[in-house]
């Protein structure tokens, strides 16, 4: 077997030449070929083509090395970043005799494979099936991965590889609960892999086993040493510290933890009342409902950023779970109800997406369901997007959390602006479908193309069009 790059199935690729876009505006763009064509600057990421105006850029640089990403998949503040760990040890043989039959002109042979499964050979086809749920994983279909996964093990239930990838594609596409039984049977199996108890450990804090995720983790890092492990365990160890006396409370959809000191027993039941109300309008709205509880914990001001290390504009956040500052907050205002049902938002979407959504789409119907509207920036907007020095949307498709404040506040006011934009000319449900899309490993802008019948150019340039129209 190769070695296993990410044990969460969000492989990075390794450095190449590109080319970069050097913008007016100080930003760059790192792209595998650029274009000129007109009046508009065209460049390839992978197998997308975007476009940016020519009156946006500075200038093009042939020749740099790109920086690593992971792919367009994660959302911002919809989930943690990405581990990268080192891999698990190979379990299987005859990887590379079994890859030439499973892996066609870059597609699964799927009757080949299916002949693989009917041989009395059950270690050949749990190998062939993890290769084609690796494939899938690799190009971000991470629904057929998780077929692919279920099928291998069920030629081998004690793999350990086999548990720590499905448990990971689990956790990818928003199922964490589901994925613990498999990262326990995988520690279980092979209680001296650090790869299996870091999975476990991920997998626990994702469910809202923190306590639990410590232990793993510490168990995994005493068996190997990883940078990784050491920055979530510390995460962790601060959210423990910072809860050590919380008490919690459930509700048919949540987990509530809360200091009982900072808050009234009416305060916690009125916000329990609201944040159930708010997923009842979501259900309606999108058409979804979460698989599990969803965590939610209150914090004074000072404990919200020494546990999440936001930046100082933050006024909440959902990395899985939601965190809410609430000191001083008598009661659930109406402010505080709208900050709930963004962030709770982001649980609908991030679920919805198989976590694969856009920051400025993710944000954007946030945005919309708290009940903003982007009349209030449209006059600003109107004035960027005519003379070009917008933020390209296919630069918001990654966090926002690096940006400055008044870089945030544009970069929220345009995110806004293009969902709602898309919702009133082609509906609601070409925004359910798009996550749709992206859940199944579509990429952002094939989805656009699918629904809004838009690239990233077009949807830009109808954008400008309608500020234009509306506020020149």
């Amino acid at each position: 077997m190769r070695p296993l790059a990410l044990i969460l199935v969000l492989l990075t690729t390794l450095p190449a030449p590109a080319d970069i876009i050097h913008l007016k505006n100080g930003r760059t763009i790192w792209a595998d070929q650029v274009r000129d064509n007109k009046d508009h600057v065209e460049y390839d990421l992978g197998e997308d083509t975007y476009a940016i105006p020519k009156s946006t850029v500075e200038r093009i640089e042939a020749g740099g090395i790109a920086p690593v990403h992971a792919g367009n998949s994660a959302g911002p503040s919809s989930n943690p970043d990405t581990p990268d760990i080192t891999p698990p040890t190979p379990s299987f043989h005859h990887e590379a005799d079994v890859a030439e039959k499973v892996i066609r002109d870059g597609k699964v042979d799927t009757e080949a494979l299916a002949s693989l499964g009917r041989a009395e050979n059950p270690e050949l086809a749990a190998t062939a099936y993890f290769l084609a749920g690796k494939h899938e994983s690799d190009h971000g279909n991470f629904p057929q991965a998780k077929r692919y996964y279920e099928s291998a093990l069920r030629f081998q239930p004690d793999n350990s590889t086999l548990l720590i990838y499905y448990s990971a594609t689990l956790m990818r596409t928003g199922h964490a609960v589901e994925a613990l039984p498999y990262a326990e049977h995988a520690a279980s199996v092979d209680p001296n892999s650090p790869d299996a108890a870091a999975m476990l450990g991920f997998v626990q804090f994702a469910s809202d086993h923190t306590p639990d995720a410590i232990r793993s983790w510490k168990k995994s890092l005493a068996l190997r040493p990883d940078a990784t492990v050491s920055q979530y365990l510390a995460r962790a160890e601060r959210e423990s510290s910072a809860e050590s006396d919380f008490s919690q409370r459930e509700s048919s959809h949540f987990n509530l933890h809360f200091e009982g000191k900072d808050t009234s027993e009416t305060f916690r039941r009125d916000l329990l009342a609201t944040l159930d109300s708010e997923y009842d309008d979501l259900v309606r709205d999108l058409g979804y409902s979460p698989h599990s509880n969803i965590a939610v914990t209150l914090y004074t001001q000072q404990a919200f950023f020494d546990v999440t290390r936001a930046p100082s504009w933050t006024g909440a956040i959902n990395d899985g779970k939601l965190r809410i500052p609430v000191s001083g907050i008598p009661s659930v205002t109406r402010d505080l109800a709208r900050v709930l049902k963004h962030e709770l938002t982001h649980s609908f979407v991030s679920q919805m997406s198989g976590n694969r959504c856009p920051t400025w789409l993710n944000e954007g119907i946030a945005q919309l369901e708290e009940g903003k509207s982007s009349a209030s920036s449209g006059p600003q907007l109107a004035q960027l997007y005519a003379a070009g020095n917008e933020i390209p949307l296919n630069m918001l498709e990654g966090s926002f959390m690096n940006f400055s404040a008044p870089e945030a506040t544009v970069a929220y006011a345009e995110s806004l602006t293009a969902t709602e934009y898309i919702r009133d000319t082609y509906g609601m449900s070409e925004i359910n479908r798009i996550l749709e899309l992206l859940a199944q490993g579509s990429s952002t802008e094939a989805a656009l193309r699918r629904t809004a019948h838009s690239d990233y150019r077009q949807l830009r340039d109808e954008m400008a069009r309608s500020l234009k129209e509306k506020y020149d």
